[in-house]
C-alpha cells in the first residue's frame, strides 16, 4: 500500500495536520505517528529539518515525489509541503507495515 492511499484512509478515519509548521509542532510534542513530506518542495530548506527531527524522536518519516498530490490527499485546493498523522484511525496497521 502506498503512502498516498494510507493518508487518504487516515483523512477519513483519523486526524492529519497540514503544513510544515504544524508538522514540526506535532513532532516536537511527540503526537506525530507518521510524517510525510514532498521531494519537490522549493526551496528544500522548508522541509529539510523534518527527517532529522523524526530520527531524533524515532518517528516514521517518508518522502513522496509530489507536493501537488500531497495537497490533493490532504483535501487542499493547493499543494502541501508536508503532512503529519496525529491519529491513525483505521490505517494503524498500514502505517506499521510501512516501517
Amino acid at each position: 500500500m502506498d503512502v498516498y492511499t494510507i493518508l487518504e484512509k487516515v483523512k477519513k478515519t483519523g486526524k492529519i495536520e497540514k503544513g510544515t509548521n504544524e508538522v514540526t509542532k506535532a513532532i516536537e510534542r511527540g503526537t506525530a505517528k507518521l510524517v510525510v513530506y514532498a521531494a519537490d518542495v522549493d526551496p528544500k530548506e522548508i522541509v529539510q529539518h523534518l527527517p532529522i527531527l523524526c530520527k531524533e524522536k524515532k518517528i516514521l518519516c517518508k518522502e513522496v515525489e509530489s507536493k501537488q498530490k500531497l495537497g490533493i490527499v490532504a483535501g487542499l485546493p493547493v499543494s502541501a509541503s508536508s503532512i503529519v498523522v496525529i491519529d491513525a484511525g483505521e490505517a494503524d496497521k498500514d502505517i506499521t507495515s510501512l516501517k
